[in-house]
């Protein structure tokens, strides 16, 4: 009996025993996967502000951010933003890519033939909106398409209490309206009527656009490109058609010509504008020489 009861009692801390290394592997397990899910999240803390990110009980916050940053090629990064974006659930309200031509020259070829050759940047300014509690991976994708991070900036405004005064000032139309009600009908009241009503519209108004502007932030970005690009482009020379039709020497002489013969009826016709004037400088000139003929000539007597 005694034996059996030994024998019990080893069995029974064997089982202690076995499970007690078993509980210690899971509880192992558990901490470990708890230490990689806990890694992954300070992993994608830390790639994007907490401001992107921030949640406040209780709070209301309209997000934006501004991002200027160097890529690439600021075709392929501005087609792959706008698909993110789109993918994100998000939209485009603004996109202007452009490219700014630093120099311009035209070298001649052949006879026919010359090459332009541009050197310019190209750069493109966008504005894009995305549900605010996707603003984090937005800012994260767009990060990964940088050549340099000029600046980045994310705002957070608190528009909790502007949220909670347009309630009350709500409120308070719709008791100013239901006061003109009780009015008797007249044309001020019909005047107090139009302008609470319009008042009203325009607090709806305010009160949408915070919404949405709650619902979805705003970013603003611009993205260019380091390095100037070159363009070679096939045009014609021009220099050449230009000397070789800029001066014709019969068909310039027959030009003066004709040109001359105008020139000599315009002064005919102009003489005959002028001949009031013609004639009394006529009559003028005919009497003082006249008058200088008639003049008594005088002798001097030589002594």
């Amino acid at each position: 009996m005694k034996t059996t009861y030994i024998q019990l009692s080893l069995s029974a801390v064997l089982l202690l025993g076995i499970y007690s290394c078993k509980k210690g592997e899971v509880a192992s397990t558990d901490l470990e996967a708890y230490a990689n899910t806990d890694s992954a999240t300070a992993s994608v803390s830390d790639s994007v502000s907490s401001v992107a990110t921030m949640k406040v009980k209780d709070k209301q916050f309209i997000k934006t951010a501004d991002v200027n940053m160097e890529v690439k090629d600021v075709y392929e990064a501005t087609v792959s933003i706008e698909k993110t974006v789109q993918d994100l659930g998000g939209f485009v309200t603004h996109s202007n890519l452009q490219s700014n031509v630093i120099s311009e020259d035209t070298y001649n070829t052949s006879t026919d033939d010359a090459m332009l050759i541009k050197k310019y940047q190209t750069e493109n300014t966008m504005q894009v909106r995305v549900q605010t509690e996707k603003l984090g991976e937005l800012l994260v994708l767009i990060n990964d398409k940088k050549l340099f991070l000029n600046s980045r900036t994310i705002n957070a405004e608190d528009v909790t209490s502007n949220i909670k005064y347009a309630e009350i000032e709500r409120k308070r139309v719709k008791k100013t309206g239901e006061n003109i009600h009780q009015l008797k009908a007249n044309k001020d009241k019909v005047e107090l009527d139009n302008d609470n009503m319009a008042e009203g519209n325009l607090q709806q108004l305010a009160s949408m656009d915070t919404t949405d502007s709650i619902k979805y932030s705003t970013i603003d970005i611009y993205i260019k490109e380091p390095k100037l690009r070159i363009a070679e482009i096939a045009v014609t020379n021009t220099r050449n058609i230009d000397n070789k039709y800029k001066f014709n020497f019969i068909y310039d002489a027959k030009n003066a010509f004709v040109e001359g013969f105008y020139l000599i009826q315009k002064i005919a016709v102009g003489l005959i504008t002028v001949w009031p004037l013609l004639l009394i400088l006529a009559v003028v000139v005919y009497f003082l020489r006249k008058r200088k003929l008639t003049k008594p000539q005088t002798t001097k007597i030589s002594e």
